[in-house]
Parts: structure tokens; sequence; C-alpha cells
């Protein structure tokens, strides 16, 4: 997919890192995320850039939706990961918290939500979420 950020431009997803060292080679498939919360940081990029086919791609096949809602409108601001917990290189399943903050027609919102993963044919995938207050 082809974005409009720069190679030299920070990372969406807030690690502070460049994008193309960071989220673009999950994003364009070149490899695979390493860590459940890799993975987290590339979907939160992925809905930045609205690349719903890498949404669906990262997504467990048994609970991806069939419309994935990208709002044109929305302008995410800023992802904090709060909490991990596994989701290692080593394991098989990892829980990420994370708070992901947006604005939609001049307002703001928040998405605080805990987030579950698995390993799927080798490699990490969303499986759900819950949502906290």
């Amino acid at each position: 997919m082809k974005t409009n950020l720069e190679p030299i431009e920070l990372c969406p997803c807030g690690s502070g890192m460049p994008y193309h060292s960071c989220c673009q080679p999950y994003i364009e498939k070149n490899s695979e995320a390493p860590t459940a919360e890799a993975l987290m940081r590339s979907r939160y990029t992925a809905f930045v850039l609205s690349d719903e086919e890498y949404l669906r791609y990262s997504w467990h096949p048994d609970y991806c939706p069939e419309n994935i809602r990208l709002d044109e409108n929305t302008r995410w601001l800023g992802l904090k990961i709060v909490n991990t917990a596994a989701g290692n290189p080593d394991d098989e399943t990892g829980e990420v918290e994370f708070v992901a903050r947006s604005k939609r027609h001049g307002r703001a919102t928040r998405l605080h939500e805990n987030s579950r993963f698995l390993r799927y044919e080798k490699r990490w995938v969303y499986l759900d979420g819950k949502f906290r207050k």
C-alpha cells in the first residue's frame, strides 16, 4: 500500500521511530510483527492509514468482521500502550492494554481496550478486545 508518509517521518504508532523502520515492514508484509505489542502498534498505524487489507490480514479470520469501519472523518491523534502481558516472540498468546485517541467532526474520543492476540499460522494476529472505561 502506498502512503503519504515520508520515509523519515515518525511512525504514527508513537514508538518514536521512523515509519520505515517501525510499522511499515509489517504493513507491507515484508516481515511479521515479532510481538503482540508490535502487531498492536502496526494495527493502530493501519487505522491511521485506512489500510483495510492489512487490518484483515492481522485479524484472526474467525473473528474478523465482515465490515471494518474505517471513517475518513476520523483523525487519529495518538496511541499509548498502558500494559502488556505475554505476547513475546516465544509466547503463543498475549494481551495489550492501550488507549487510542481520535477526533471526529471536531469531537475528541478515546478508545481504551484490552486486546487479545494469539499465534495463527506462525504469526501474531488480533483476536478480540474488551473496552474499558
